[in-house]
């Protein structure tokens, strides 16, 4: 579908389309390579507490996870306490749910291990794709899959280590947002844009 940005006409993947912020999303930072630790961090708090809800409901919600999640910091988010998860709870601004909160603070440990193992969460979650993005050539949204051998690979090992709410479906969903696999539809305009985009950093 085709919408105006600048003064120029664009062609977008059609589910970013319901609101501004979301057309942000898509065309900042939807599929652009990460190789930084925070952000591999934020999204798989993010996307844990999508299970079973919108990219949408979450994506508004950011802000909120980032201020109660203080700046998806993986070593602070370990040492949370059980009188903070309570109080997190207590936050309009996340999904009030408890075993979803209470999943962060574990796989904020699972975290820790793994680049203590591997130097670092980006060396690991690279080795599943050969250390390059996956580049897909879907011309349909009705043909992006939900899941794949890479995501069914990371979600088995991730869960063997001890991880929650990774799924292979979740993990999927944060292979394409992180950039490890290239799920732009062929004539969206940021199909080309990310195969020879720059990697993402995390934001101040």
């Amino acid at each position: 579908m085709a919408t105006k940005a600048g003064g120029k006409e664009k062609i977008r993947c059609s589910w970013c389309l319901k609101f501004d912020e979301y057309i942000d999303y898509h065309d900042k930072e939807w599929g652009v390579p990460v190789h930084d630790d925070q952000v591999h961090f934020e999204f798989l708090i993010l996307e844990g507490a999508q299970a079973g809800l919108s990219w949408s409901t979450i994506l508004k919600k950011r802000e909120g996870y980032r201020k109660a999640f203080a700046g998806f910091d993986a070593k602070k988010v370990s040492r949370f306490t059980e009188e903070r998860v309570e109080k997190i709870l207590q936050d309009p601004g996340i999904v009030r749910n408890r075993l979803k909160v209470n999943a962060a603070v574990n796989n904020a440990k699972r975290f820790l291990e793994v680049q203590k193992e591997f130097g670092s969460f980006d060396k690991y979650i690279w080795s599943f794709v050969g250390g390059k993005p996956k580049v897909n050539a879907w011309k349909e949204l009705g043909n992006v899959p939900p899941t794949s051998a890479e995501s069914d690979a990371l979600s088995k090992d991730l869960i063997k280590r001890g991880f929650k709410f990774v799924g292979s479906t979740v993990i999927y969903a944060h292979m394409q947002a992180c950039g490890l696999i290239n799920d732009h539809l062929v004539d969206c305009w940021r199909y080309e844009a990310v195969n020879g985009s720059k990697k993402r950093v995390a934001k101040a």
